[in-house]
């Protein structure tokens, strides 16, 4: 919450994410990574991971979700695809109805999370003093657009304007209202979300169109939990360099943007100071294909970069099966050594 909120953190936070392709793969020998940097994986515990355990993603998994999306598994451990579209026709928006707010979270390619599970989680935490966390899920608002329409269904809908385009956004933000009515009522201290909004190079849509179909929404729900005292941090995948302004006026606290798609000097022009960057460390060249070295160095200068003794900054770093070994435990000892580097920064 210092982090967050500027207020002079003693440490850097930097988590590492392993997927359970990772945990897979590699077994015992990740296991023991873990166990040697406590700072870096403060909750783990030798067993606590079943390392064949892929649950509903499992190669050749076919699940349709609340939405009435239907999510296909192509490869162990990592998130499907959504191959049909609920209303890939708009003759079918008649008579669709959305998920219930009064049972739970509703996940990407996941059962919903029920309402009586995400208040017990929420106790938990308090008892133990820990961050009380909400998650409202990925995919939450554009992605959810193609997914229930199509990508290209979508794209069309964007530049011809139908009225059900306006109709099904309406809706959809009155769904997640209700969803942040009801996670403001157990007082966490942030809710967060998850919406990839760009692609490898860019925005597949314009920021004007972004500004039309998804920011009113953005800036009403993020708006309202704020208004609740409640912090509100987005993910969002790709470069988003564009929006970048758009997302710090709708309130958000904690922005998690990747790091080598946006650039850090783009990163540090466009948000430092502004709202607290929570870091995504490269994992599509820097993990798979660089050094230890190269690794130390570009956490030491994200945070030269990005960091300030106010706070603002944080990491995560998600580590897939084609991570080296290597790496991981660099990116662990470079949290670590580093995890100070606020205290000889400037103000």
């Amino acid at each position: 919450m210092r982090t967050v909120e500027f207020k002079n953190p003693e440490w850097i936070i930097g988590k590492v994410v392993v997927q359970m392709d990772a945990w897979h793969k590699y077994r015992e020998r990740m296991e023991e990574i873990a166990l040697r940097h406590p700072l870096a994986f403060p909750f783990y515990r030798r067993g606590s991971v079943n390392f064949d355990d892929f649950g509903l993603r499992r190669r050749g998994n076919v699940f349709v979700g609340p939405w009435g999306c239907k999510w296909v598994f192509s490869q162990d451990g990592l998130q499907g695809q959504v191959v049909e579209h609920p209303l890939s026709d708009w003759s079918a928006w008649e008579s669709y109805r959305l998920p219930d707010p009064d049972e739970g979270i509703p996940q990407e390619g996941a059962p919903t999370v029920l309402w009586s599970a995400i208040e017990e989680s929420v106790e938990k935490a308090r008892e133990v003093g820990g961050l009380v966390e909400i998650s409202m899920g990925h995919g939450f608002f554009f992605q959810r657009l193609y997914f229930l329409r199509g990508f290209r269904n979508l794209m069309r809908d964007f530049v011809l304007k139908p009225p059900q385009i306006y109709e099904l956004i309406e809706a959809l933000e009155g769904f997640y209202i209700e969803l942040a009515h009801r996670a403001a009522e157990l007082k966490p201290d942030i809710v967060s979300f998850g919406d990839d909004l760009g692609t490898q190079t860019g925005m597949p849509i314009s920021p004007r169109t972004f500004r039309e179909f998804v920011f009113p929404a953005y800036k009403r729900i993020f708006g309202y939990l704020r208004g609740c005292g409640v912090h509100v941090y987005l993910h969002t995948d790709g470069r988003v360099i564009e929006v970048l302004d758009q997302l710090v006026e709708t309130e958000v606290s904690v922005l998690n943007v990747q790091d080598r798609v946006n650039g850090l000097d783009n990163l540090k022009r466009l948000l430092k100071g502004r709202v607290c960057i929570d870091l995504d460390i490269d994992r599509q060249r820097l993990l798979p294909f660089g050094t230890p070295i190269e690794v130390r160095e570009h956490v030491k200068r994200a945070i030269l970069e990005l960091g300030s003794r106010r706070g603002g900054l944080m990491f995560t770093a998600g580590v897939y099966s084609d991570a080296k070994l290597e790496n991981v435990d660099a990116l662990a000892s470079a949290f670590e050594e580093f995890a100070q580097l606020y205290l000889r920064l400037p103000e």
